[in-house]
């Protein structure tokens, strides 16, 4: 939609109408404006699945691998497929705007919520989300990158003051914005955090470079609760202020631009801007819808299947252990708490509920269709934190269904609102109720073990817990957090203990207050008593050593990696480290599959023959998990980031601020294997790595011997098939300047990602993978002139398979005259030497 179609609309409002457009109707919806046909826009998490409007287990949403996981794919065109369905989950929950992709960089593995980003390296994560967009837009829905700019630790998330040099911030942290700008985002989301001491939600980087240098013409979206105050932010290139209805623009916008405060000019752009977002996702006027065949299920089960094995990294496979013979096993012991309690994804404000999961477990039962004897053993005693209840033990006091009973109560205890829930976390009700004063969780609860059991109510306010007609708990707990999340989503949780017997059925009611502010999210979860972990340990081991091959799954939990927090340590919580060595030392064939959304460390992994990573695989897990392990499919994933054997060994950790407020990113643009190669130590695995079920020779590097500074040039790889099965290998091109360091004047990594391809060949094949190269690869960003310019003289191209292992190169020289500042970075076409027909 052109300025000349939506300027005829602008004025039809007045300036009332105009600023109440700019913030936000609802939680997730916008103010609709019948005077220009406007209806409301709806917006909707996330990244890995489409939540919709309500917070609500029994609303279902498909579950997609984890960003880390689809940029592990290397695979563009997958992710635009991808990207579709989650524009058709979007459709079918009435979605204009899904808030994804998260664009931000894994500058530390102990950042909290790394499992929500695609990767450490700029390059990649900018083509890993602008093909999200693209696949997203395709289905007529806006794509939102998120969180403008340096969001990358969650450590005082809404108040860190980020600190960089100039040069690191534009061909570091904000290369992947401009990217999604060159793709077409229709939506970007300034960030919580400062830059520089200024928030990011009155930025003037909002303005320069995204949308005068750049281009970019779409609608600018506050995190929500980011904009927290008037004039700095109205009078930035901050568009629209989410949730609503109330917040300083709501308040005040209208005053401080009729006593001139800030310009109407100002607001028109920004009211245009929405309106030129409403119309592109059809809600403005009567346009002609976007219309998509439905997704059969079984097509949206088979690309989620498809996604697992994909970006699934096979990080070692010593002796070939996998892909394992299912038609010549006898046995397989399955090991681990992670292979029936399979994180499928990240937690915080992104999380969705699945209507099914495909266990590990599940998986590989199903794929030896019980031609082999399958043990489970956990290895490890129940966790001693409380879960939500579920559907397992516990029932609705009033209705003996499964789950809990959720009441709204007023002021004097009298029932406003009464309704079945599947779970014990009910982050808000279905209903909004005038004059609810607390929300009251109730179940039935036949303990399956007994012992001393363990309570935890989560919430603010005032807080009790009965359990079996004895209060257990009761207290005062202040809200203490503006943090959304926090508030919101994961407020804190408050411990009692009881003894129960076993099959004995308790009556269990918490109850919280509510107060302004302080949300309605209410939690009522518990934990069975402490097991045996000797014993447990000891079945395990037995298992494994009764087995032909053992598969043991390990991995996070939702308090060690999660939105809201960052790690306090890349170790495996609950002993897990020590169940796979006592695993290996039972069955020397044994594979260890780690289920996380980041590093972990893996003091154990030089003695396991086959190590293979999966991530947070999303709904599909167990299918996609098993497909790999024998066989059916490659495992096509390539690390998105650098891992280290142990935490200590990582060049680039610290994600807090000092005291002061600041987090100086003094590493520049040394993050990733760029500090890693700084600093001259090996990673346990390098960027890049993984393995496949074949062998590859990389045999010649083509590339020109000279280029004019600013012009895309192709690099042409050849590798062979050398070993005995078809596969994919990912070609991987870096560059360096010519000579040391110190032939450059300006600050560069050792090398650094300029493009890749992927091939596939039989075995004896040979097959060139060609890599086309940005005109803006050989660019640096001056501090002198603020714009990109290219050194003349020498760089070296290096190609193979990982930032570690790259064994052919070449020379090229730069002339000519260097890129003008502000040009956009040419997108390089999508080279896979594979077609991948899409599912939707």
């Amino acid at each position: 939609m052109t300025d000349e179609e939506i300027d005829p609309l602008l004025e039809k409002l007045d300036a009332a109408q105009k600023v109440r457009l700019l913030t936000g109707g609802s939680t997730w919806r916008t103010h609709p404006e019948p005077a220009v046909g406007m209806r409301a826009l709806t917006l909707s998490d996330g990244p890995a699945g489409v939540r919709g409007e309500t917070w609500d287990e029994r609303e279902t949403s498909l579950v997609l691998p984890s960003p880390t996981a689809m940029a592990a794919a290397w695979d563009e065109r997958l992710l635009t497929d991808l990207g579709a369905l989650l524009a058709a989950e979007a459709r079918r929950k009435g979605v204009d705007v899904v808030l994804a992709p998260t664009l931000n960089l894994h500058r530390s593995p102990l950042g909290g919520r790394h499992f929500e980003c695609f990767s450490e390296d700029p390059l990649l994560t900018g083509r890993a989300g602008a093909a999200l967009i693209r696949g997203i837009q395709s289905g007529g829905v806006a794509a939102t990158a998120k969180h403008f700019v340096a969001n990358d630790a969650e450590t005082d998330r809404l108040t860190v003051d980020v600190r960089m040099d100039e040069q690191t911030l534009h061909e570091v942290y904000l290369a992947p914005f401009e990217a999604a700008v060159e793709a077409g985002v229709w939506a970007v989301m300034s960030a919580y955090n400062k830059v520089d001491g200024v928030t990011m939600s009155a930025s003037p980087l909002l303005e320069s470079p995204l949308k005068s240098e750049w281009g970019f013409d779409g609608t600018v979206v506050s995190d929500w609760g980011g904009v927290r105050t008037l004039l700095d932010t109205a009078r930035s290139a901050q568009d629209l202020v989410m949730p609503g209805p109330d917040g300083p623009w709501a308040t005040g916008l209208l005053a401080a631009l009729e006593r001139g405060l800030v310009p109407p000019e100002v607001v028109d752009d920004k009211v245009r801007r929405l309106l030129r977002l409403a119309r592109r996702v059809g809600a403005l006027g009567s346009p002609d819808p976007v219309r998509r065949p439905a997704v059969a299920p079984a097509a949206r089960r088979a690309l989620l299947r498809r996604a697992v094995a994909a970006g699934s990294v096979l990080l070692r496979n010593e002796g070939r252990l996998l892909p394992l013979d299912p038609a010549a096993l006898r046995s397989v012991a399955v090991i681990g708490p992670h292979a029936t309690a399979v994180r499928i994804q990240g937690g915080g404000s992104a999380e969705v509920f699945p209507d099914h999961v495909v266990t590990p477990l599940a998986g590989i039962r199903e794929a030896l269709g019980g031609e082999a004897r399958v043990t489970y053993r956990p290895g490890l005693p129940p966790s001693p934190l409380p879960r939500p209840l579920g559907r397992d033990w516990s029932r609705d006091p009033r209705s003996g269904e499964p789950g809990v009973l959720v009441r709204l109560l007023d002021a004097s205890g009298a029932e406003l609102h009464a309704e079945h829930r599947l779970s014990g976390r009910i982050v808000e009700p279905s209903v909004t109720v005038e004059g609810a004063a607390a929300v009251e969780i109730r179940a039935l609860v036949r303990p399956p073990v007994g012992g001393v059991w363990t309570w935890a109510v989560g919430g603010w306010g005032d807080i009790s817990l009965s359990v079996g007609g004895q209060e257990v708990l009761a207290g005062t707990f202040p809200l203490d957090s503006d943090d959304p999340t926090r508030v919101h989503v994961a407020p804190p949780e408050h411990g009692a203990r009881t003894e129960l017997a076993a099959g004995e059925e308790v009556e269990v009611v918490a109850l919280r207050s509510l107060a302004p502010r302080s949300g309605v999210a209410t939690i009522l979860a518990a934990a069975p008593p402490a097991g045996d972990a000797p014993a447990a340990l000891a079945e395990a081991v037995a298992a494994a050593r009764a087995a032909e091959v053992a598969v043991v799954v390990v991995g996070t939990t939702e308090q060690s990696e999660s939105e809201g927090h960052d790690r306090e340590s890349l170790e495996l919580p609950q002993g897990q480290d020590a169940l796979v060595r006592a695993v290996v030392r039972a069955n020397p064939r044994t594979v260890v599959v780690v289920n996380s959304g980041g590093p972990v460390a893996l003091p154990w992994h030089t003695r396991v023959p086959a190590l293979l990573l999966v991530w947070f695989p999303g709904q599909e897990a167990g299918s996609g998990l098993a497909d790999v392990l024998f066989g059916r499919a490659e495992p096509g994933g390539r690390l998105p980031t650098t891992w280290g054997a142990a935490q200590d060994d990582v060049p680039v950790l610290d994600t807090l601020p000092t005291p002061d407020g600041r987090l100086r990113y003094e590493e520049g643009q040394h993050i990733g294997y760029r500090a890693w190669l700084r600093s001259g130590s090996a990673p346990a695995y390098w960027f890049g790595h993984g393995l496949g079920y074949t062998d590859w020779e990389y045999e010649e590097l083509t590339a020109p011997a000279g280029v004019r500074a600013g012009e895309p040039f192709d690099v042409r790889v050849r590798v062979r098939n050398s070993g005995r099965r078809s596969g994919r290998e990912v070609v991987q091109v870096y560059l360096a300047r010519s000579g040391s360091s110190s032939g450059s004047s300006v600050e560069r990594p050792v090398r650094r990602l300029i493009g890749y391809a992927a091939v596939r060949a039989r075995p004896g094949e040979s097959a060139v993978a060609v890599v086309r190269v940005s005109g803006r690869a050989l660019a640096h960003w001056s501090v002198e002139r603020h714009g990109w310019e290219t050194e003349s003289g020498g760089y070296t191209l290096l190609a193979g398979r990982c930032a570690g292992e790259l064994p052919l190169s070449a020379t090229l020289t730069a002339t000519g005259a260097a890129p003008s500042p502000g040009t956009g970075v040419p997108e390089a076409p999508h080279r896979d030497g594979e077609r991948s027909p899409s599912v939707l």
